[in-house]
């Protein structure tokens, strides 16, 4: 074996000792990952996704999937003649809005994310969020100066988890739909952030992971170079108030804090465009996003 080939071996040796802590502490815990944004979207960074996601079953730990579908949402309505608005980082959602929300959302997107999963070689499971997740209708929202009535937008009083549960123990991955519904049976459109932290909760899960567009919180938003790889929520306060955090952040900060609140330990946000962001962030000792701790 000549000396290049030897170090080969040893760089690949180091990574899975580096790996060794992590896949101890996190044996047998439940992890929300919440899905979205290019890595949802682009064939060439599915694979890497779902196979994470497969590996962190195969090793004990209990990854429970909710997704997006902004994207292809809004695509759908486009095509349908209908432009999508939105309001403080939330999508306004008329009657024939959130038929269409429920239909991308839990008869297209859903099953497709759980037969990936199954053709890596995992278990999955397919939960309409109508299922899972009561909801109410959320109340105005204040954009640009003017309170804006967001329609069939809900938010999430409560969760039904005893078969999410069930499929956890059972080692099948529930991938969930971010979609909610109230007691008369009306469906409403639930934030696949919000619902990701209000699963955690739920699940009392140990963390949260938010795939997204970006990789992190950026002291600078056009500087991927700005990332701040630690904040707590006193952070999060400064940042509001200075404008780094604003936008359609916002929802997702404001259910980081929540999720805090009610016990998870931390929040991982994360670029889903890395390749095996997952695995990186969870399995390394630098990671690659922003985490989220209490003070």
């Amino acid at each position: 074996m000549n000396t290049q080939d030897f170090h080969h071996h040893i760089r690949r040796a180091d990574t899975l000792v580096e790996a060794l802590p992590y896949l101890q502490k996190f044996r047998g815990q439940t992890v929300v990952i919440k899905y979205g944004g290019a890595a949802m979207e682009d064939p060439e960074l599915i694979p890497s996704v779902l196979k994470d996601i497969v590996f962190l079953e195969a090793v004990g730990i209990n990854p429970v999937i909710v997704h997006g579908g902004g994207k292809a949402i809004t695509k759908r309505l486009k095509e349908a003649g209908v432009e999508a608005r939105f309001a403080a980082g939330l999508r306004v959602t008329d009657a024939a809005t959130v038929q269409v929300v429920d239909e991308v959302l839990s008869t297209v997107i859903n099953p497709e994310i759980a037969a990936g999963i199954n053709r890596f070689g995992g278990r999955a499971r397919s939960f309409s969020g109508r299922k899972v997740f009561r909801a109410v209708k959320a109340p105005p929202v204040l954009h640009e100066g003017q309170e804006v009535d967001l329609g069939f937008v809900g938010d999430v009083v409560g969760c039904q988890v005893l078969q999410v549960i069930k499929s956890v123990y059972e080692e099948v991955v529930p991938v969930i739909s971010p979609v909610g519904e109230d007691e008369s049976g009306q469906p409403y459109n639930v934030n696949a952030d919000v619902a990701a932290a209000e699963m955690a909760i739920a699940l009392e899960a140990s963390k949260i992971i938010y795939l997204s567009d970006v990789n992190g919180i950026l002291r600078d938003a056009k500087d991927a170079s700005t990332r701040i790889p630690t904040v707590t929520p006193e952070d999060i306060t400064a940042l509001k108030a200075d404008g780094t955090i604003s936008g359609g952040m916002l929802p997702k900060v404001h259910s980081c804090l929540k999720a805090l609140d009610h016990g998870i330990e931390k929040v991982h946000l994360i670029d889903g465009r890395i390749p095996h962001a997952l695995l990186l962030e969870l399995f390394t000792d630098k990671g690659i996003g922003t985490e989220i701790v209490r003070s």
